[in-house]
């Protein structure tokens, strides 16, 4: 077995454990430091991909700034009552397993009758270099270089009005 297949077994596990005890935790905390784990499991698949790109936003944006987030939405709800806000009968977990059991059958079926003959896995051969900087970096300056712009102004339209906002509701 090449490492890189041992790399991915490694990343897999981990964010699959991971994303199962994340949903199984009571703590809040802990929730949000297994997610931060599960991103980093997350990014390194990608860097198996040939994606630094997208590797390093998944680091950056998720588990940095949306993660720092997540802890400020949990520090500042506080739940100290937790036992009232639970349902004696919950039909949503039940359904939710009902789901995850059909989505688990469909998997077996796919991948264990389907996929065995019909599917023969072969890299795109512009893989390596379809998720480097420097190819992103050219369509999006040449490319998309004016759906770029437009978002830019966008987001440049949208921090100038919270600011408005902002100053109005405390003059």
């Amino acid at each position: 077995m090449s490492i890189e297949i041992i790399t991915f077994i490694i990343l897999g596990i981990i964010g699959l454990a991971s994303a199962i005890l994340l949903v199984l935790q009571k703590n809040p905390v802990y929730s949000a430091l297994l997610l931060i784990l599960h991103f980093l499991a997350l990014a390194g698949l990608y860097l198996l991909l040939n994606a630094q790109f997208l590797a390093v936003l998944q680091i950056l944006v998720y588990a940095g700034a949306i993660m720092v987030l997540f802890v400020f939405v949990i520090m500042l709800l506080n739940l100290q009552n937790e036992e009232s806000l639970k349902d004696p009968f919950n039909l949503r977990k039940i359904i939710a397993t009902v789901l995850g059991f059909v989505l688990l059958l469909q998997f077996g079926v796919f991948f264990f009758i389907k996929a065995k003959d019909d599917l023969a896995i072969q890299p795109s051969p512009n893989s390596i270099e379809a998720g480097s900087v420097k190819k992103i970096g050219e369509l999006l300056f040449s490319v998309y270089l004016i759906p770029f712009e437009v978002t830019s102004f966008l987001l440049l339209v949208g921090i100038i009005a919270a600011i408005v906002l902002a100053k109005r509701k405390f003059e």
